[in-house]
């Protein structure tokens, strides 16, 4: 069985940027593209050994950072993507910033200042697990800001992105698209099994009553901030086999199509004694 081609895996779960979009279309058990689990698995481990190849390569000439926002709801498996897809990468290159409920320090700056200050170097890969994309979603949903002030921030947040795109930063958005159904079965999972027990919230079950609010809110946010710059995926994540193998599709052909070669520091083995 051939595996899909990046640009099948890229077209079918991408958002158009400036074209509507429709939450309701997207199948969060879509298994058109890797329809045998194996064969999944196999796909994502040969992935994941090019994308540590290119996270080497992108440290060594220092000279783009890549930053990839993972969303979604709870037990969507934003940390179980990042475990897999980057399996093999060394963390030398890499940092990960888990976005939780700002801080008094984070209130007293603008929305964006802690996620300006959690963008990667140059040479680096940074992953965000949750985002700036926050305050869109849950601010939204729950009316933590007025919703004039939540209407203001697409345009900022593209505006952010376009200038870390102008400023060497190549942004890959991934929305983990789960069912509601699935995760129903999830949260009992983080119940009933003794090493998920650990992860249960309560207060997830109060964004589970939300449901169709937030649907509505993460549709608004892919719908105004899939950019040309930083386009949106949306990931099927019912089945965490297939989600981190398309992930590892898309995060491999981005790599890849930086375009960076081997640094050549000029030195010559005749140049130097090694007896």
């Amino acid at each position: 069985m051939s595996k899909p081609s990046i640009k099948e895996v890229r077209e079918r779960f991408i958002a158009p940027p400036g074209e509507k979009f429709d939450l309701s279309s997207r199948d969060s058990g879509d298994r058109k593209l890797f329809p045998d689990k194996k064969h999944a698995r196999k796909c994502l481990q040969e992935d994941a050994g090019v994308i540590d190849e290119h996270q080497d390569l992108l440290y060594a000439t220092q000279k783009k950072a890549v930053l990839v926002v993972i969303q979604g709801m709870d037990t969507a498996g934003k940390s179980g993507t990042i475990r897999n897809v980057f399996a093999q990468t060394t963390p030398l290159g890499m940092t990960v910033k888990a976005f939780k409920a700002p801080t008094k320090e984070e209130l007293a700056h603008d929305y964006l200042w802690r996620v300006h200050n959690a963008v990667p170097k140059k040479g680096f890969i940074g992953i965000f697990d949750r985002s700036h994309y926050e305050d869109v979603l849950v601010v939204k949903v729950r009316g933590f800001a007025p919703p004039e002030a939540v209407e203001q921030r697409y345009d900022q947040i593209n505006q952010f992105e376009k200038h870390l795109s102008e400023n060497g930063v190549r942004i890959v958005k991934f929305m983990l698209h789960l069912g509601y159904e699935e995760q129903g079965i999830r949260l009992k999972e983080r119940i009933t099994e003794p090493h998920k027990r650990w992860k249960f919230n309560p207060a997830d079950l109060d964004d589970r009553k939300m449901w169709p609010d937030f649907m509505k809110a993460y549709e608004d946010m892919v719908e105004r901030c899939s950019t040309e710059w930083a386009p949106w995926y949306v990931i099927p994540a019912d089945s965490r086999t297939r989600r981190n193998a398309a992930i590892a599709r898309i995060l491999r052909g981005e790599l890849e199509g930086l375009g960076l070669e081997w640094p050549d520091p000029g030195y010559k083995l005749e140049d130097f004694d090694f007896s």
